[in-house]
């Protein structure tokens, strides 16, 4: 119950059978919220009133690379009984401080690079796709598109050949927008894509590449291969006025990242993506104002990451483009990192991002004197049990340090992609700042549910959002019933930013959606007491052990990998063992220091292939790891069997989520020999 003495939602509709009763925000039980307001039927119609509000606010920023420094470090690796040193080289960024331009010129470039397109014969007959790092210039390839009635789709950048073959064939897409460094990756699959005639890219491209590609497209009928900057130009000297479409057309396919297979194209029209800015303008505007700015750095072409700089321009906070590798003042050279930079007060991000700065926090106190660490640690508690002076002193001197590494003035910060670890999201809720967790996917255009303070609680992913109705449904084999207390089942989604399905392919969007409009999500979930939503797996990842318990491995995961000792890991469960197993990527550096600290120097200093090897790591890492499952409650059967610990990242999609099937394949040699 909110302090205003209401629930996050309210049910519409009881439930019968199988299918628990329906619910929809407390914002919107009558009617399900499509726009912001009347008039705005469009995503351009959108960016207009944007423009037409906040034309002269400088809101969008970005910096250039100044120079390129590499350094090399020494590293050493035990072959047999040899110790054998190697030389590595690290590249990082020297970045200008961040340029700023205004809304109007932002949407000018919009005009002239869209009058570009037209000339090049891109039309609303035609679908351009988007193979492009985060950056202003893919907003403006996405805004132009909107501006001229175009449907383009979207590739990750970190696509392989595969991947991006699949997103070119499939839409029969006749030009692409992508950045230098990219066109190596197109030109191994511009044979396989021959109605591809359009290729304009950004940067400093390599002579060579763009020679294979221009001779492989040139005897396409009205071929062109051109630079971004040009197409601007050309636009300019040549403006035409803006052909947008309606509401029920089709504005852009998102192609997911392809984490169980061949990716998939969801279709979203613009009155999908119109409901979800409208339903976050409604959830959001006690909290947020125009002198907020948001730093960009997620892929844009996840749905999450393109609504929400919609939704950022179209309220007219400040968007700073940053880069993944250049977020923290560690990872560049000669300048500070982007968050430090551009001092940002909102902030989106997947847990792997939180984990990575809650370790970085740790690994900081960790090396700090013991008076140091004793003040830390007091000031946890006092903030945690809102003891009042202390807390305050805590605030003002001990966490302004923490708070100085993310630029200090960071006032929400948002998780989505995943369940955040519990024990991460109260660390960091208590040393950074207020974090709010999200759940949605691309069939939803990126919402299904929200949490705003008012209704904040750990574990928990909000309130539904206006634009949706919510409904769990049973899932017997696992013990789920959506009309017992507590309620549970798999969560089920309606209302008009949900997607009508996968383009050209009819038998997943059957299985998807049902007649009557449902999307079944496949996601577990359960209806808390003040009518908020928790997730507690996905039904894909309930596996039924040899003593017949399901064990959920996504919750288990979530938990595990804020364990110190680890950087990523990834659950396998097998119906012949007792537990599930880990494979693990470790935290080299506080796996290192705990090994000196137990007077295992002699192992501290190997290789990390080696130290990967080692049974005394390995039993290290998996007892760490059961005390983090026991000291979090869980069952003897939640508890890991074996661990299997991996020099090198995981295999994972490009939206930062583990590929459970690529894990199990590409390391079944090494589990094979532990487990079952």
């Amino acid at each position: 119950m909110s302090k205003q003495g209401h629930k996050a939602s309210v049910q519409v509709s009881p439930g019968e059978g199988a299918f628990g009763p329906i619910y929809r925000s407390f914002l919107s039980p009558e009617q399900l919220v499509e726009r912001p307001h009347e008039g705005i039927h469009t995503m351009y119609e959108l960016m207009e009133e944007a423009r037409k509000r906040f034309g002269d606010k400088k809101n969008i920023a970005w910096r250039d690379i100044v120079d390129e420094h590499q350094e090399q470090k020494v590293v050493t690796k035990k072959i047999g009984d040899e110790e054998v040193k190697e030389t590595k080289t690290w590249t990082y960024y020297e970045l200008s401080p961040y340029k700023y331009i205004t809304i109007n010129e932002f949407f000018k470039t919009v005009d002239e690079f869209a009058s570009g397109m037209h000339q090049l014969g891109l039309n609303q007959k035609t679908v351009f796709n988007i193979f492009a790092s985060t950056n202003v210039s893919w907003q403006v390839a996405a805004q132009s598109c909107f501006r001229q009635g175009i449907t383009f789709c979207t590739s990750y950048d970190t696509l392989g050949p595969e991947g991006l073959q699949v997103s070119l064939e499939e839409p029969e897409v006749q030009g692409i927008f992508t950045n230098a460094q990219h066109l190596k990756v197109l030109e191994k699959i511009i044979d396989q894509t021959p109605l591809l005639r359009v290729v304009i890219y950004d940067g400093e491209a390599d002579e060579n590449i763009l020679n294979r590609i221009h001779s492989k497209i040139s005897g396409r009928p009205n071929a062109v291969l051109i630079h971004y900057d040009e197409v601007i130009r050309n636009g300019k000297q040549n403006m035409v006025g803006p052909a947008p479409t309606q509401g029920k057309d089709v504005a852009c396919i998102m192609y997911t990242s392809g984490s169980t297979g061949k990716p998939k194209g969801v279709i979203l029209t613009n009155d999908n993506l119109i409901a979800t800015i409208a339903s976050v303008t409604m959830l959001l505007k006690p909290y947020l104002n125009q002198s907020d700015s948001y730093l960009a750095y997620l892929p844009l072409a996840h749905i999450l990451e393109f609504v929400v700089e919609c939704y950022m321009m179209y309220y007219g906070i400040a968007i700073g483009y940053g880069r993944v590798k250049t977020l923290t003042s560690n990872s560049v050279r000669k300048c500070e990192g982007d968050l430090v930079a551009f001092r940002p007060t909102l902030l989106v991000g997947v847990p792997a991002v939180w984990e990575l700065i809650r370790k970085g926090i740790v690994s900081k106190v960790q090396a700090a004197s013991a008076t140091k660490k004793k003040l830390f640690d007091m000031s946890m508690w006092a903030k945690s049990n809102n003891i009042p002076l202390f807390k305050q002193f805590a605030e003002s001197v001990v966490f302004k340090s923490v708070r100085a590494q993310t630029g200090g003035r960071i006032r929400y910060a948002l998780s989505g992609g995943a369940p955040i670890a519990r024990e991460t999201h109260q660390f960091l809720n208590t040393a950074l700042t207020t974090i709010i967790q999200g759940y949605g996917m691309t069939e939803s255009s990126a919402m299904c549910a929200l949490m705003t303070p008012e209704f904040f609680c750990y574990g928990s992913v909000g309130c539904p959002m206006p634009s949706v109705e919510v409904r769990l449904v049973d899932v017997p084999e696992a013990g789920y019933f959506a009309n017992k207390n507590p309620a549970q089942g798999e969560v089920w989604i309606r209302g008009p930013s949900v997607t009508q399905g996968y383009f050209k392919r009819p038998e997943i969007t059957e299985e998807a959606i049902t007649k009557d409009g449902w999307l079944r999500t496949g996601d577990i979930g359960q209806w808390d007491e003040q009518g908020t939503l928790s997730l507690i797996d996905r039904k894909k990842n309930l596996v039924k052990l040899s003593g017949g318990e399901y064990i959920a491995l996504e919750r288990l995961e979530s938990t595990y990998k804020a364990c110190n000792f680890v950087s990523n890991l990834c659950l396998v469960a097998s119906s012949d063992a007792k537990q599930p197993m880990a494979v693990v990527f470790p935290r080299e550096d506080n796996l290192r220091a705990a090994l000196e600290d137990n007077n295992k120097k002699d192992i501290a200093h190997l290789e990390l292939s080696n130290l990967c090897h080692d049974k005394v790591v390995q039993n290290m890492m998996l007892k760490k790891l059961n005390e983090v499952g026991k000291e979090a409650g869980f069952a003897n059967m939640e508890l890991l069997q074996c661990v299997v610990l991996i020099p090198e990242e995981l295999p994972l999609t490009a939206a930062q989520k583990v590929q459970r099937k690529e894990v199990e394949k590409k390391y079944a040699d090494l589990i094979k020999k532990v487990y079952p």
